[in-house]
């Protein structure tokens, strides 16, 4: 690597005990990128001072945070952004070393499953009845509460590796699949609640309705896969005193569904050592809409 020597030099300075010296070296090494880490995590691996261990840790993680964020800045551009990629890209905030292909292969086996199940005759009650039985019968996977001091539960790696996953998880996984599946259902802006409306044949999704729930059969609750109709939904509004309005119907995009994943995941840092993490969450969020 170009300016090898300067690094080795660098890397010899950040136990300096000068707070203002140690940002300026670190800053030097941020502009490195990531090329850098492997050496960051030999030389971690060969020190024992606590608080340089700390610096060290942090500088990695910055420098991952770097990558990750150039990572999410060429997803939202693209042509088509994925929901599920975009859940990956959020998986790898909390667990930068996860093996991504891996998750892409367990999501392709349970695709490829529900495929051999469906067929052009099954109505949309029959094709959701097929979701929920592969996916919470045969493959086992648990919902959970949402739980903020259970940050993995929020992740798409959650009902693939671990087979339980909250709310936000399991409902991105289960419109991921309707999407892959051509099967004419999508996450809606339900407030509080994750929610997957199945819509009639003649719904256009490039089309603005101004009422859309007119549109849709029935809805489905992505955290255990059992399908509600209207009359439960105007309950659940009158249960929680909101005032339903037409906007709730509508099909949240999928960058507008990583930025709600992004902004309740950094719910899971508020203690004071994790701050710095809800705010790279919430920047990332808030970079959605840029």
């Amino acid at each position: 690597m170009e300016n090898q020597k300067e690094i080795q030099a660098l890397f010899k300075l950040i136990d300096d005990p000068d707070e203002e010296i140690f940002n300026t070296i670190s800053d030097r090494l941020l502009n490195y990128g990531s090329p850098i880490i492997a050496d960051l995590e030999h030389l971690w691996e060969n020190t024992l001072e606590e608080a340089t261990l700390e610096r060290i840790e942090m500088m990695i993680y910055k420098l991952r945070f770097q990558d990750l964020k150039e990572a999410f800045l060429k997803w939202k551009t693209g042509p088509d952004p994925s929901l599920f990629e975009g859940a990956l890209l959020v998986t790898q905030f909390q667990h930068p070393e996860i093996a991504i292909d891996t998750l892409r292969h367990q999501m392709e086996k349970i695709r490829r499953n529900i495929w051999l199940e469906l067929n052009n005759y099954l109505t949309p009650l029959e094709q959701a009845n097929v979701l929920r039985n592969i996916l919470f019968n045969y493959y086992q996977i648990k919902g959970t509460e949402v739980n903020y001091e259970q940050p993995d539960e929020f992740l798409i790696s959650a009902p693939l590796q671990f087979k339980k996953g909250n709310a936000f998880a399991n409902t991105i996984l289960y419109a991921e699949l309707c999407h892959q599946l051509e099967i004419q259902a999508n996450f809606i802006n339900i407030p509080k609640q994750c929610i997957v409306a199945f819509y009639t044949p003649d719904w256009d999704p490039a089309e603005i309705y101004p009422h859309p729930q007119e549109y849709i059969q029935f809805y489905v609750e992505g955290t255990t896969g059992h399908p509600f109709s209207q009359k439960d939904l105007d309950q659940y509004f009158t249960r929680s005193n909101i005032d339903p309005k037409n906007a709730y119907y509508k099909t949240l995009s999928n960058v507008r569904i990583i930025k709600k994943l992004l902004l309740e995941l950094s719910k899971c840092f508020a203690s004071p050592i994790l701050q710095y993490k809800q705010k790279d969450l919430t920047d990332l969020a808030n970079s959605l809409d840029a």
